[in-house]
Formats: structure tokens, sequence, C-alpha cells
């Protein structure tokens, strides 16, 4: 099968309704209770039909483990640390909570 110009590819998808356009993004972050997804340079397609928008996204993938408020809050109560301190103890102790407050107990 012969290759589509990307032209005419784009000309019989609006005759279908479908319209795309890129859409200039630095960081794509997807947070889910579990973790966060953190998508550096990523090229965004945002493809529209029938008055329903999708977004395509690729890029370079970093995961995280989400961190929860209550934790966050609670290291902060037990440790008189600030909220940026007591993330990042959390995010050295991969969430161990009595971890975090020890590190941060020995500065």
């Amino acid at each position: 099968m012969p290759k589509m110009d990307p032209k005419q590819m784009a000309a019989m998808m609006k005759q279908m309704g479908i319209a795309t356009k890129e859409v200039p993004a630095t960081k794509v972050i997807i947070e889910t209770p579990e973790e966060r997804i953190i998508i550096d340079a990523p090229q965004v397609m945002e493809i529209t039909a029938q008055g329903e928008s999708t977004f395509q996204v690729s890029g370079i993938v970093k995961r995280e483990e989400a961190i929860s408020e209550e934790d966050v809050r609670l290291v902060m109560e037990k440790t008189g640390a600030t909220r940026e301190e007591a993330e990042h103890a959390l995010k050295q102790s991969k969430g161990d909570i009595a971890e975090a407050i020890l590190s941060l107990g020995n500065e």
C-alpha cells in the first residue's frame, strides 16, 4: 500500500470532521493514587472528533511514587520541618514515614 501524503491525510481527516493540532507543552504530569507519571520533552497532539478531544502524548517518561498529603502533614507535625523538607524526606525514604521522621531528626 502506498504511503499517504500528510497533507492528503489531514484533508481526509478534516472531511470526516476530525481536527488535529500540536500542543506546545513543555511537561505533562499524570497523577494517579499510586504514582506520578512525568513526561519530559513531550510531543502532544490534540485530536478532536464529534466535539470530543483526545490527546496523544509521547516523550521521556519518569515515574515517582505518590506521597499522600496525610503523610506529608504527619512528618511536618512530628519534626517541625517545612513542606518541602517533609516531601523530600519522604521521597528519599521511598514513602517510609518512620525513616523520613528519623532522617529529619538527625539533621
